[in-house]
């Protein structure tokens, strides 16, 4: 089995290559007060280029950072200079948290070398390793989608899951806004979960930004419900965090399971959808 993660060490003897593309996807939510542009503006791997995971997006859509149609997203894409025939690396400010969704949203396109640096820019710096300031550009190339339509989620999906059982829904919010024990953070979003939906908190998958491995997962995901061999569907706030979870199945050596886009921005927000709390 393939990793999807790559190491420090194996991208600072690849970092010179053409063929491999570094991005930093970095992005917080609003209570962690960080500024990613600033950040990256700042220092940022050399040759990095910034991944915005709102600009690149679906803007006809009210939800946050849903995934953009394969013409958009190709477009975008190759005016970073990412085509696909390159290696693409993705990382994020945290360690693992917004890389995982920008690695998604390559693989849902259809790129297959696109990779997680494991431990982030923090494991990075922590390394000593060097960075630069300022911005990067890149000249323009052209990519081309390979859209997987069946690995994105819609809430008619989540739905028949959750009615028929045939596939676990599996939360990455944290407990307390899963039981509905806090509020929302997004205005006009109600607090708690889809009945019948599993809990695994994203951090549980994780160890100082690094994805745990493969015999921790499996006992992270069993001490929650999950059945790693049965069909997942993974979920969470606005679809970031969902796909750290999708990423750590897939890590497992499961198929990589269909995510829930819309999440619980979505969800939380309809008159019309269940909705528990406990």
């Amino acid at each position: 089995m393939r990793s999807n993660l790559v190491s420090t060490d194996w991208l600072a003897n690849n970092l010179s290559r053409s063929d491999v593309v570094v991005l930093d996807a970095s992005w917080y939510t609003p209570d962690r007060d960080r500024d990613p542009v600033a950040e990256y503006r700042a220092a940022h791997i050399p040759g990095a280029v910034r991944f915005d995971i709102d600009a690149i997006s679906d803007h006809s859509s009210s939800l946050p950072h849903t995934l953009a149609s394969p013409e958009t997203f190709a477009a975008a894409v190759g005016k970073l200079g990412v085509s696909d025939d390159m290696t693409v690396v993705v990382y994020d400010g945290a360690g693992m948290f917004s890389a995982a969704r920008v690695w998604w949203n390559f693989r849902v396109m259809g790129l297959k070398d696109v990779f997680v640096l494991d431990g982030g820019f923090p494991k990075w710096q922590a390394e000593g390793r060097p960075t630069e300031a300022g911005e990067v550009t890149r000249g323009p190339r052209h990519f081309s989608t390979r859209f997987d339509a069946g690995a994105v989620a819609h809430i008619d999906d989540v739905r028949q899951a959750l009615d028929d059982g045939l596939a676990q829904v599996v939360d990455a919010r944290s407990g307390t806004r899963y039981r509905g024990e806090e509020e929302e953070p997004r205005p006009g979003v109600q607090p708690g979960h889809m009945p019948g939906s599993h809990n695994v908190h994203y951090s549980s998958v994780l160890t100082d930004g690094q994805l745990k491995d493969a015999k921790a997962l499996e006992e992270v995901f069993s001490k929650n419900g999950v059945e790693l061999d049965g069909p997942i569907l993974t979920t969470c706030g606005s679809g970031v965090t969902a796909a750290i979870l999708a990423l750590a199945v897939e890590e497992s050596g499961r198929p990589l399971p269909r995510l829930y886009d819309g999440s619980w921005a979505e969800w939380g927000s309809r008159s019309d959808t269940p909705k528990a709390k406990g």
